[in-house]
């Protein structure tokens, strides 16, 4: 077949890779000029490390990235423990990857520079498609169409044109910035750190390796922020945001003090919602078109890969009218349980509440850690709560 990718994102990339390998002609559309990735530090977790090794994209994803085995959270003021997650619970080999998405986007690059049959269409921004029962045609802004092709696969991420996803805006974002780690941190680089207070306050530190272009041991900063606030961050000045941040948490000082300008720090709007039924007729929605949510349990990347490799499985053995549907049926209880986890985690961690972090406090966290339970967050952390990918 001939299919049209519409965003050069993780899961447009990996579909990419998994169709070309299956014998199709693969075009890829997306409205940078140059390739270019945006946004800061994440984590791979195991069952996204399947699909890169898969795509043949791990040995250099791990080569960029950094392991994480342990991710931490403490209340700011008292030190209590209110996020504990070990990932060799479940497997003593597991571990998070957590990498700049920069560097994830290279080896993702790198692996579909390697494949024939695809072409890439830069300066393309799509906005809208047209189809018959036989092909789809894309149209972009400058008026250009493109087709027929077979199948349209939209990774085109949250800001889709294409797709009719109804998401609700969550309440909190966060400001991202990527600074050196320091030489002098107490911070452990096997960490993914964090401190709260209340619900209201979340900081935190990721060691996330190096990435092209830059020299050194990296980590991302992120800081919880209303998501109508950011303008006025940024009229209180930096010295301001970076007087209260290291209050809460003084060894966080040699992180901060790298940052001298507010553009060095971007800010993250989120939002949660998901398409019952993520295909019409010969398109289809993966990843963040498809379905959305808060970053609250390091899912979001992951979830594009699952998708793109569920996607690429259905259509190995069936026509585009059966794959569709069954790609879908394939992920569905995978992601509805995370959506669900994480609409119900993340007002405990991100909101204005003040219940809700007193009952994470003394109530779910200590029964968090009562066996079997810490195994089963483990689990939750690293997708495989559930099987990622159902029957096929």
């Amino acid at each position: 077949m001939h299919i049209a990718i519409i965003g050069a994102g993780m899961g447009g990339l990996t579909a990419a890779c998994l169709l070309a390998d299956q014998g199709h002609k693969i075009t890829i559309f997306d409205q940078f000029n140059t390739p270019k990735p945006v946004g800061s530090g994440l984590v791979i977790q195991p069952v996204g490390q399947d699909v890169l090794r898969e795509v043949g994209a791990l040995e250099t994803t791990l080569g960029y990235g950094n392991r994480v085995t342990h991710m931490l959270g403490l209340e700011a003021q008292n030190g209590r423990r209110v996020l504990d997650v070990t990932y060799d619970l479940v497997d003593p080999n597991a571990y998070g990857l957590a990498i700049h998405r920069s560097a994830l986007f290279d080896a993702l690059w790198q692996a579909m520079e390697k494949r024939t049959g695809i072409e890439v269409v830069t300066s393309a921004d799509v906005t809208s498609v047209r189809q018959d029962p036989e092909s789809i045609e894309v149209f972009t802004a400058h008026g250009d169409i493109f087709g027929p092709f077979d199948l349209c696969i939209d990774s085109s991420g949250a800001g889709s044109p294409l797709s009719p996803i109804k998401a609700n805006p969550l309440g909190y974002g966060a400001i991202w910035g990527t600074v050196d780690w320091p030489e002098d941190t107490e911070l452990p680089k096997n960490h993914l750190s964090q401190r709260y207070l209340g619900a209201s306050h979340m900081i935190g530190a990721l060691p996330i390796g190096s990435f092209a272009g830059e020299t050194g041991f990296k980590a991302a900063v992120f800081w919880s922020l209303p998501r109508d606030a950011y303008t006025a961050w940024r009229e209180n000045g930096i010295d301001a945001w970076k007087s209260e941040a290291t209050s809460l948490w003084p060894a966080l000082t040699p992180f901060l003090d790298q940052i001298t300008d507010p553009d060095q720090m971007t800010m993250a709007r989120y939002s949660h919602g998901t398409l019952n039924r993520p295909y019409n007729n010969r398109l289809v929605h993966i990843g963040d078109a498809a379905h959305r949510a808060s970053p609250q349990l390091g899912q979001g990347a992951n979830m594009a890969l699952l998708d793109a490799q569920a996607l690429s499985r259905a259509l190995a053995t069936r026509t585009v009218a059966r794959a569709l549907p069954a790609y879908a049926r394939a992920r569905r209880l995978h992601t509805r349980i995370y959506q669900a986890m994480s609409w119900g985690f993340t007002p405990m961690y991100q909101s204005d509440s003040r219940l809700l972090p007193l009952l994470r406090d003394r109530a779910l966290f200590p029964v968090s850690q009562i066996p079997p339970v810490p195994r089963i967050l483990t689990s939750l952390v690293c997708g495989t709560m559930v099987p990622p990918i159902g029957r096929l």
